[in-house]
């Protein structure tokens, strides 16, 4: 159990309490009672009711045998069920913050997060991560907070606003509020025993607490290695036949809700193993902020995998009770005497519509109004001076050159082109679209590094972005110089965030303030803002889902991730370990 649990269970004098409410000498707490309980165990749909004292529960027993409480609460019918736990999260995706977030989800009944603030450890440094947990504390909604593995994500390849190496894991891991060691993204360093790496996934073994993975398209003997290496589960997954493998394997699979396009696939994959294995669980990964503000959180992974066709009682056996063992939580995920009372009631198993959440045995309020924060310097991340529109050109002093390409969203390959040089700088290649990253964390030069991606589409405007995986860096695509310049300006005033070019004007603009990531404005309007955003980008280029999509901008310096990855020191081949500190292959006249 995380030692900083603000509400112990194992105080002598709140278990004899619970213990004469229990065997009847004493009145509960709180009674619920006209519920239907979901047993994570059995399946069953049951009646009972609920006795709780303090943060515990004390008895789940036949209706009507008792009614001593100092409150009662009537279910009406409804299904009383253990709280969410959504297994692995960035709060950073959704543009907001942690207060924020824990507002937006816990009424929908999600009262445990897993989240990993990488984005904030490789804004920041430490102090992103002593934020994180700071801004955390006293909220309704349990966060377990772990502790970034890739800052950077791919070292030598990117440069990040800090550097996190084994000792630095080992002592944020000493802390009692780091629950582990959070998605191991180099998974080459891993599975080539580089010494950084293998010194942070030991760092984790030697805690004793879980080291997380990132294992995508990972397979056969590369896999084998990445997990004998120490690290335990993955969200990554690919395909139907990828989840089977890594299940297979032993991997606690992290079934995630941000791509949605799969979930189907895992639903047929699951139904005709015929059982749930105990290894699944759920997770978010990422939530857009207006994606948060219509649907929820990991209720609405639940929501959809049920619409797909997966037993209800199997999403919510995968929501708590796996996920729950799978943090080494024996207080979570059960409706049982001893537990703790982290408890939803729905109105059904179909639209999850949550009535009433308690956590830690009290009642969590639909308008709680949470307090945020101070982000103090954290609003001054943007260390980068004004940009010019040569700022994103390739200057040549040749006439005709070849270059590399960045070919495929998503899963990048290699690609070269011909083109001309005209009045020293290189014409981008038919169908190109231009993409620049420029180092703003103030440790190094700023200049941009640009290159060219193909199957991009065909841009008549441009985005930045400071959301840029995972140095998040300033990101800026485009059609043209011009624009790029005018976009990247706007978000540098803005002291980060993301902004719309179309046709040399300004179309949208959403100022994240604090880290360049978040912002302390309500849901509602971070989520306006976002979607206003999205809606000017179908002006800028046509989208061709499932890989061509707007959240691949904020994927395509994934520099982990195996193919050429454009990052602020050139185009970045993690399976190679070289950079390109220009596309220019050479001069052809």
């Amino acid at each position: 159990m995380n030692r900083s649990e603000p509400f112990d269970l194992h105080d002598p004098s709140l278990r004899l309490r619970a213990t004469a409410a229990a065997r009847g000498a004493a009145p509960f707490d709180l009674l619920i009672i006209n519920g239907t309980v979901v047993d994570m165990v059995t399946g069953e749909h049951r009646a009972a009711d609920i006795g709780v004292v303090g943060p515990l529960i004390a008895s789940v027993h036949t209706p009507g045998s008792r009614v001593d409480a100092k409150q009662i609460i009537d279910a009406k019918g409804g299904f009383v069920c253990p709280g969410l736990i959504d297994t692995h999260m960035h709060i950073e995706s959704s543009m907001v913050t942690p207060a924020t977030y824990a507002q937006a989800v816990v009424t929908r009944g999600v009262t445990t997060v897993v989240w990993d603030p990488h984005e904030f450890g490789n804004v920041h440094g430490v102090a992103g991560v002593d934020w994180a947990i700071a801004a955390t504390r006293n909220l309704p909604l349990r966060v377990i907070v772990l502790a970034p593995s890739c800052v950077p994500s791919a070292p030598g390849l990117e440069r990040a606003g800090a550097d996190f190496d084994a000792k630095t894991l080992a002592e944020l891991l000493a802390r009692p509020e780091i629950g582990g060691i959070a998605e191991v993204m180099n998974m080459r360093g891993v599975i080539d025993g580089d010494p950084r790496m293998s010194g942070i996934v030991h760092a984790g073994l030697a805690s004793s607490k879980p080291v997380c993975g990132h294992a995508r398209s990972l397979s056969g003997p590369d896999l084998a290695a990445f997990i004998v290496a120490g690290v335990s589960s993955d969200h990554e997954l690919v395909s139907g036949d990828d989840l089977m493998e890594k299940l297979r394997v032993g991997l606690t699979i992290e079934l995630r809700g941000s791509h949605d396009h799969l979930l189907p696939e895992f639903v047929e994959v699951l139904k005709k193993l015929g059982h749930l294995p105990q290894t699944v669980t759920l997770c978010t990964d990422d939530v857009f902020p207006d994606d948060l503000f219509a649907a929820g959180g990991l209720d609405d992974v639940v929501r959809r995998l049920v619409r797909y066709g997966l037993k209800p009682e199997w999403a919510l056996q995968a929501a708590t009770l796996n996920a729950a063992r799978r943090l080494g939580r024996n207080d979570l995920g059960l409706i049982a005497a001893g537990r703790r009372a982290d408890l939803v009631i729905f109105e059904d198993l179909a639209d999850f519509r949550a009535k009433l959440v308690l956590v830690n045995g009290a009642v969590v309020p639909s308008d709680n109004d949470l307090p945020q924060t101070n982000a103090g310097s954290f609003t001054q991340s943007m260390k980068i001076n004004p940009l010019t529109a040569d700022d994103f050109r390739i200057p040549s002093d040749g006439k005709k050159v070849r270059v590399a390409t960045i070919d495929r969203p998503r899963f990048t390959r290699w690609g070269e082109a011909e083109t001309e040089v005209v009045d020293g700088f290189v014409v981008p290649p038919e169908g190109s679209t231009l993409i620049a990253v420029a180092h703003r964390h103030g440790l190094a030069d700023s200049a941009p590094r640009v290159g060219f991606l193909r199957e991009w589409g065909a841009w008549n405007g441009a985005f930045a972005t400071t959301i840029s995986h995972d140095s998040h860096n300033l990101t800026v695509f485009g059609g043209k110089p011009e624009d790029m310049a005018i976009a990247a300006n706007a978000v540098i005033t803005a002291g980060g965030g993301m902004a719309v070019v179309h046709k040399g004007v300004v179309t949208a603009l959403l100022p994240l303030p604090i880290s360049g990531l978040v912002s302390e404005a309500p849901l509602s309007d971070v989520a306006e803002g976002f979607a206003a955003l999205r809606t000017a980008m179908d002006d800028v280029v046509e989208w061709q889902p499932p890989y061509l999509i707007f959240k691949a901008c904020f994927g395509a310096t994934l520099a982990c991730n195996a193919g050429p990855h454009q990052t602020d020191l050139g185009i970045a081949d993690v399976v190679t370990g070289t950079v390109l500190t220009s596309p220019i292959l050479e001069s052809l006249e």
